[in-house]
């Protein structure tokens, strides 16, 4: 079942979510069972809501590609929270396709 995730991190800045997507390679690799990845900078720090195909391979590619850059090679102390739930409908507009991104 797809299931939607939610995350909040507020130690992680602009520049340390840039890092860890070009040492990730999220989307010259895309993971196994992601569909959908949002992210934004907010008063309150760091936010993404991304679809899974399940909240094991969302797990899955937090433990083994995330958590070493971030946790590993990049430092940081604090931990994020993440929340998953049951997808309950999703709706992609005719002609969105690929990434893009509010800043380039």
């Amino acid at each position: 079942m797809a299931v939607v995730m939610s995350m909040h991190w507020p130690e992680i800045t602009p520049e340390l979510y840039d890092e860890t997507l070009r040492r990730i390679r999220w989307e010259q690799e895309p993971p196994d069972g992601a569909q959908l990845h949002t992210a934004w900078f907010g008063a309150d720090g760091f936010h993404v809501v991304d679809v899974w195909e399940s909240q094991a391979k969302c797990e899955e590619f937090i433990g083994t590609r995330i958590g070493p850059v971030v946790k590993g090679e990049l430092g940081v102390a604090g931990d994020p929270v993440v929340e998953f739930s049951p997808l309950h409908h999703r709706f992609v507009a005719p002609g969105v396709t690929g990434s893009g991104s509010g800043s380039g």
